[in-house]
């Protein structure tokens, strides 16, 4: 059919022919295509040239093409520019799309935009020679499909109790095995790890717990003040109170256990018992007693410093507890105020004259006294003749302290030691 060439009155192209398009392979079907406003002709340049008609057609076909987001093909020969006013640029519009990208967005059309919608990840390629990226998407799906599986659960065998070697557990010892897990339990002080060695901490727990039933006995046999308590009421707990304190590790890395009149707690002097591979010892005495008694043992220092002198020059007490000390008083005085330094006043107390002849006695905050012993000596089969050993010599030392911050209602001092004392002051 041939075109007419024919020109309205007004001076526009007749668009009776404009939807009339040769349909061959390539071409789109025009009615796809919006039907577009004719653009007002952009006046005539001194030089008078315009495009033709065939090039105004076969452009405005490819801009409604390019709408519709079919492909649209380019010509061979570059457009040139002709002489006048540039088209004016209609927004919205976009460069020809290359089908092949397959992630690239639809051109925008005119009027109201449509609400996006998130894309969705394909798994399968729509272009050859796309393989890398294919793989690279498949192993994200991967990725996500192993995260909508949740947490992966990871299960940890529990360790198995150790061999006894051929050593049976006694209570008059402590067992070789109880001492490697206070060791592993000092390397690993950690919630989870003693959770996971539950059944190995309640075997060595029950070990110190029969330790200390057999060796309460032996106590109360020495001292007869000791009643007999409960085990919860003698053994401290491995559990630490970190609330307010500096270091987050949550258990003690020993076990310990003291025996007083009231157990581990009380205001009296107490015996006690120390378990830590490379780090046991036994001592007792009073530790860090509160204002009253502390108040008590200082008035009994300065106004009857006869008796605290004959405890400390003791034959067995000094032998066992200052060996260092040599066979004075003053001497031994300044053994036990050293091994007492800790908290000890820089000054004087209140009330008390700074050239007082006990003046390092009564600086003192606590009144301890200990003996280290080895890892082996409550391993073996005589641990708890060793231990009482030392707790012995300690028993008119411990009594000491007990008749002065908490004295019994019939309690009588000694007035005849006094006089001898008194005697004996007036000598020197």
């Amino acid at each position: 059919m041939r075109r007419s060439q024919r020109l309205s009155s007004s001076g526009t192209k007749s668009r009776y022919f404009e939807h009339d398009v040769d349909e061959s392979e390539d071409s789109v079907n025009p009615r796809a295509a919006p039907r577009r406003k004719p653009k007002p002709k952009a006046p005539s340049s001194s030089s008078g040239d315009e495009l033709a008609d065939g090039d105004k057609f076969e452009q405005d076909f490819e801009e409604s093409s390019a709408d519709d987001g079919s492909e649209a093909v380019e010509s061979e020969a570059p457009s040139q520019r002709k002489r006048g006013r540039p088209p004016k640029s209609t927004p919205g519009k976009r460069a020809i799309i290359d089908n092949d990208d397959e992630g690239a967005a639809r051109p925008r059309k005119r009027g109201r935009p449509t609400r996006a919608v998130p894309s969705k990840k394909s798994n399968k390629p729509t272009t050859k020679g796309r393989a890398d990226q294919v793989s690279e998407d498949d192993d994200d799906d991967d990725d996500d499909d192993d995260d909508d599986d949740g947490p992966r659960v990871e299960f940890i065998p529990l360790p198995k109790l150790r061999d006894t070697g051929g050593i049976e557990y006694q209570p008059e010892a402590i067992h070789p095995n109880t001492m490697e897990f206070l060791k592993d339990l000092k390397a690993n002080n950690k919630r989870n790890w003693l959770k996971l060695r539950d059944p190995e901490y309640r075997r060595s727990l029950k070990d110190w717990d029969s330790f200390v039933e057999t060796l309460t006995e032996k106590i109360i046999e020495a001292d007869e003040t000791i009643p007999e308590l409960p085990l919860k009421d003698v053994i401290f707990r491995i559990y630490r109170d970190i609330r307010f304190s500096k270091d987050p590790t949550p258990y003690k890395p020993h076990y310990s256990a003291a025996w007083s009149r009231t157990g581990r707690k009380g205001p009296y002097a107490c015996y006690y018992v120390h378990c830590e591979p490379g780090s046991c010892f036994v001592g007792g005495g009073l530790w860090h007693p509160d204002k009253d008694a502390l108040a008590r043992l200082r008035a009994s220092i300065d106004e009857r410093p006869h008796r605290i002198r004959r405890v400390l020059m003791n034959a067995d007490f000094r032998r066992t507890f200052l060996p260092k000390a040599k066979n004075d008083e003053k001497s031994v005085i300044a053994a036990f105020a050293e091994s007492n330094q800790e908290n000890a006043l820089k000054i004087r107390p209140q009330g008390f004259h700074p050239e007082h002849r006990d003046i390092e006695l009564l600086k003192l905050r606590n009144y301890t006294v200990g003996k280290k012993i080895k890892d082996s000596d409550l391993t073996g089969a005589d641990a708890q003749e060793k231990i009482m050993a030392i707790i012995t010599p300690m028993v008119e030392y411990v009594t000491f302290l007990n008749t002065v911050v908490m004295p019994d209602p019939n309690f009588d001092s000694d007035s005849e030691s006094e006089g001898d004392a008194d005697d004996h002051d007036d000598e020197e």
